[in-house]
């Protein structure tokens, strides 16, 4: 199973770079960097939700299932 995270296309679209958007989810930018360069092992849904807030999205659209 792989889970692909696709932030830069939703954070492109509000202008919205990866720090601005750590600190608009309550998050640390270190945090928020490891999630949108794919390498975080976990997310809580507080947080999913909060980004999708911000981002004003889905969780389908910046989370991708490929089947291996």
């Amino acid at each position: 199973m792989a889970i692909t995270v696709k932030l830069d296309d939703m954070m492109a679209k509000k202008g919205l770079n990866c720090n601005e958007l750590a600190q608009l989810v309550g998050v640390s930018a270190p945090s928020m960097s490891l999630l949108k360069t794919g390498r975080a092992r976990a997310i809580r849904f507080t947080t999913l939700n909060k980004i999708c807030e911000v981002l004003e999205c889905t969780p389908e659209d910046i989370l991708i299932y490929t089947k291996d």
